[in-house]
C-alpha cells in the first residue's frame, strides 16, 4: 500500500484528524490536506500515482527545428555525406540555430531515422596519432572504383596527416610509379614540400620488400633528392595509414550516392573535384573538433624537410580559454596568464610557442586571437601588451 493511500484511508476510514495523520506518517499537514482534497474531488483515482512530468516545457525544441533536423538528415544521407547528430548540429549552427547533440539524437530516434545500437568500443581505447603541423606528414594510397561501363579505375590520394586536407585526388586507369612521382611533384608546386610521407609498401612507393630488385625506385629517389623522410607501414598493418583509408571510405560512399555514375575517366575526375571541394571546405570533421580540413590546414605554418628554417616552433599546445577570457602557460617553472578577452571565453584554442613569441589561434575557425612576445617577469600578460 502506498503512503498516500494509507494516509487517505486513516483519515476517511479510521477518523483521524489531518494533524494526527501527518504526525503518524511523518509528513506535512499541507500534503495531507492536498491528498484529502484530491480524494474528495476524484474519489478512488486519487490513489493512483501522479505523473511527474512538468506542466510546461518552455525550452522544448519547436516543430520547425525538428523539421530542420529531419530534413538535414535526409538531405545529407541522399548526398552520401555523414549525417550523424554532431554533423547536423554543425550545419544548424551555421544557420544560427543552436541545438544540443543529445536533443538531435532524440529527434532522429523519434522520427525512426536512427536505430539505437549497443555501446561500442570507447574511442579512448584507441591509440591515435597525428602530425603537429601541416605538411609534417603526407599520407598516400590508391583505391579502386568501377565505372558505369564496368571498367576498373584507380584513384590516387595525397592527404595531409595533420589536417586531413585532401591535397590531391586523381583518377587513372592504373596507378604506376611514374604517376605517383608526377602527382607528388604537382602537389608540391602548390602546397610546398612536406617533411615526410607515409605510405604502405606498394611497389609504386618502395622496393624494400620487392623480390629480385635492388636500389630505390623513382619515388624513393625523388624523396632523397628533396630531403623528405619516407615512412612505411608495417606489413599487414593498414591502420598505420588509417586516415587515408578512412578517406577512401568516405569518398566511395559519396560517389555511390551520386545519381549520374561516371562512365569515363574524365567524368570520374569531375566527380572527384566536386567531392574534394565539399570535403575540404564544407564538411565538418569530427576528429578536428568539427572544423573543416581547410581551416585546420591554413591556420598554422607549414612544416618542411629537415634543414629548412621553416617549422622551428618549439611547442604547440591545445587549450580552452577560461571564463575570465585568459589562457595559462607555464614557462621556466612559472605560470603566466595571457589575456585574450571575455568575448572568447570557452573557445578552444591552439598556442604556437617559439621561445617568447606566442601565437593564439581559434581551433575551429582559424581566427588569430592574439600574437605577443611574452614578458617573463610578469605573471599576467594584458591584451594591450603585444
Amino acid at each position: 500500500m502506498s503512503k498516500a493511500r494509507a494516509i487517505i484511508l486513516s483519515v476517511a476510514i479510521e477518523g483521524l484528524s489531518q494533524s494526527e495523520a501527518a504526525e503518524r506518517y511523518n509528513v506535512s499537514k499541507g500534503w495531507v490536506s492536498k491528498l484529502m482534497a484530491r480524494y474528495r474531488a476524484e474519489g478512488e483515482s486519487a490513489f493512483e500515482p501522479r505523473s511527474r512530468r512538468p506542466h510546461t516545457t518552455p525550452n522544448r525544441v519547436g516543430q520547425d527545428t525538428t523539421d530542420a533536423i529531419v530534413n538535414l538528415r535526409v538531405d545529407l544521407v541522399s548526398q552520401g555525406l555523414d549525417a550523424g547528430p554532431h554533423t547536423i548540429a554543425w550545419h544548424l549552427q551555421r544557420r544560427g540555430v543552436h541545438v544540443s547533440v543529445s536533443t538531435i539524437r532524440r529527434r532522429l530516434i523519434a522520427a525512426g531515422l536512427v536505430i539505437p545500437e549497443p555501446r561500442k568500443r570507447p574511442k579512448s581505447s584507441y591509440i591515435r596519432f597525428e602530425a603537429d603541423l601541416p605538411n609534417e606528414t603526407w599520407q598516400s594510397d590508391f583505391t579502386h572504383y568501377r565505372l558505369s561501363t564496368g571498367a576498373d579505375t584507380e584513384v590516387l590520394v595525397w592527404l595531409d596527416d595533420h589536417s586531413r586536407y585532401a591535397l590531391s585526388v586523381t583518377a587513372h586507369r592504373r596507378v604506376t610509379g611514374r604517376i605517383v612521382v608526377d602527382t607528388f611533384k604537382d602537389t608540391t608546386k602548390t602546397r610546398g614540400i612536406p617533411a615526410s610521407v607515409l605510405t604502405d609498401n606498394g611497389l609504386v612507393y618502395t622496393t624494400r620488400f620487392a623480390a629480385n630488385r635492388s636500389g630505390r625506385n623513382a619515388f624513393q629517389t625523388l624523396l632523397v633528392d628533396l630531403g623528405v623522410e619516407q615512412k612505411n607501414s608495417r606489413p599487414n598493418h593498414p591502420t598505420t595509414c588509417g586516415k587515408v583509408e578512412r578517406f577512401h571510405q568516405t569518398l566511395k560512399k559519396w560517389l555511390k550516392a551520386q545519381p549520374n555514375q561516371p562512365a569515363t575517366i574524365e567524368e570520374l575526375q569531375h566527380h572527384l573535384d566536386a567531392f574534394v571541394d565539399i570535403y575540404n571546405n564544407h564538411r565538418p570533421h569530427r576528429s578536428l573538433k568539427r572544423a573543416t580540413p581547410a581551416t585546420i590546414y591554413t591556420r598554422l605554418p607549414k612544416d618542411s624537410p629537415t634543414g629548412s628554417t621553416a617549422g622551428t616552433h618549439h611547442r604547440i599546445r591545445y587549450d580552452c580559454i577560461d571564463e575570465t577570457g585568459s589562457v595559462s602557460l607555464r614557462r621556466a617553472g612559472r605560470m603566466h596568464h595571457i589575456g585574450i578577452g571575455r568575448a572568447h571565453k570557452y573557445v578552444d584554442i591552439i598556442m604556437i610557442i617559439d621561445d617568447l613569441d606566442i601565437t593564439v589561434i581559434a581551433t575551429q575557425t582559424g581566427e588569430l586571437l592574439r600574437r605577443l612576445k611574452l614578458d617573463p617577469n610578469r605573471g599576467y600578460q594584458p591584451r594591450f601588451k603585444t
